[in-house]
């Protein structure tokens, strides 16, 4: 069993988590479901996108029983400034999700017969709608808007249309939140749709489906200009509360299990990534790796980092119904193996997030249970570390 960090009080992970109530890691992580994920070769966001995700998404069940009458919610990834670029890419084309990707899925979405697609992110700092932050990356929204019918834009940073947030338990045995305050467009949701970048993460070693969640907490509650009693009006600042513990949500929300359960970023963005995708399961998970950056999540990154990130083009789609599995077939899309422990690739300075989901029974990490439909991984695989 390897090692999961410590909490800074001389305790592993998993003797705070049993200390804490946590039910045992052993029995959960076996019977933790496994689902099939289904995955592809599509070598460009062109005509041949299309067909390959219609395939993909009949392989994983059928879009039309997910979405069919339903109110479906999108979480893109579009971390970072609008503004911003990977050196001469696109965002689209380097850590964003793909905007033809989008639409797609918006258009398949909308023939498979769903009542109604939102598509949302929340930005760190900024009350722009979606809309205009879509502008300013270069995107046009009427790309997404016109993809089906009665498609919406909303930035979940915000409070919104309601008249207060949404509360989501993340469930008795949470790690450090015991829920959160939403965008209410997280519970008005019958089916939940996470759509990824196939990237590492400097801080949680990868990035796919599971940390996209990242992304759903409002900063107007836990960025660092989040009010202190009660939401801020506008957001302000980055989610630094996630990664150390400096400072806890607004007293309005539920607040951490401890004061401080840890301050170790390596350890505190698992745990509450997973809390987050306890509290919002995801029903659909897509991970666009057609084109992707390697080294880290994004241009912002600390130097070091930077000298490593490469532009790539892996050529990769893949499509699950359970989040956990779909990003272990992710993690090994990568060239890693999605069983490793802190201390080893990608995880050497982190917990493993699908560990600590498979913990929590969200789902397996166990390539050994999960049906992989398609090429064999090995015929899809890039080292990210070392691509060609």
């Amino acid at each position: 069993m390897s090692r999961a960090g410590t909490t800074g009080k001389g305790l592993t992970r998993r003797e705070w988590l049993a200390a804490a109530g946590a039910l045992a890691f052993p029995a959960r992580a076996r019977s933790a479901p496994a689902s099939p994920v289904a995955v592809a070769a599509c070598r460009s966001y062109g005509s041949e996108m299309e067909p390959v995700l219609r395939k993909l998404f009949d392989q994983a069940g059928g879009l039309g029983r997910f979405v069919r009458g339903k109110t479906v919610v999108i979480k893109v990834n579009m971390t970072g400034n609008p503004s911003q670029r990977f050196r001469h890419f696109d965002a689209g084309d380097s850590f964003w999700t793909h905007p033809a990707m989008i639409g797609r899925v918006i258009h398949l979405m909308g023939l498979a017969g769903a009542r109604r697609i939102r598509i949302v992110e929340s930005f760190a700092s900024g009350s722009l709608p979606l809309a205009e932050s879509m502008l300013m990356a270069g995107w046009d929204p009427a790309d997404f808007l016109n993809a089906a019918p009665n498609v919406e834009l909303h930035n979940t940073s915000l409070i919104g249309e309601a008249k207060k947030y949404s509360r989501l338990p993340a469930g008795g045995d949470y790690y450090i939140y015991p829920g959160f305050d939403l965008n209410y467009c997280y519970e008005e949701c019958d089916v939940f749709v996470s759509i990824s970048k196939l990237k590492e993460h400097a801080t949680a070693g990868v990035t796919m489906c599971l940390k996209n969640l990242f992304g759903i907490a409002p900063t107007t509650i836990y960025g660092g200009g989040a009010g202190v009693d009660e939401p801020a009006i506008t957001p302000n600042g980055g989610r630094s509360m996630f990664h150390t513990g400096y400072r806890q949500p607004s007293k309005s929300a539920p607040q951490e299990r401890e004061p401080l359960v840890t301050a170790d970023p390596g350890a505190r963005v698992p745990l509450i990534v997973v809390d987050l995708a306890a509290a919002r399961p995801i029903d659909l998970a897509i991970i666009d790796g057609i084109w992707t950056i390697t080294g880290a999540e994004g241009p912002w990154n600390r130097e070091s980092r930077r000298r490593r990130m490469r532009r790539i083009e892996p050529g990769v789609l893949a499509v699950g119904a359970n989040a956990v599995c779909t990003d272990a077939v992710g993690t090994a899309l990568m060239g890693f193996d999605p069983m490793a422990g802190r201390g080893s690739a990608p995880f050497e300075t982190c917990d493993n997030t699908l560990e600590l989901a498979e913990d929590r029974g969200l789902g397996s990490r166990d390539l050994n249970r999960i049906e992989v439909i398609g090429p064999k991984l090995s015929e899809l695989a890039m080292d990210f570390r070392n691509p060609a």
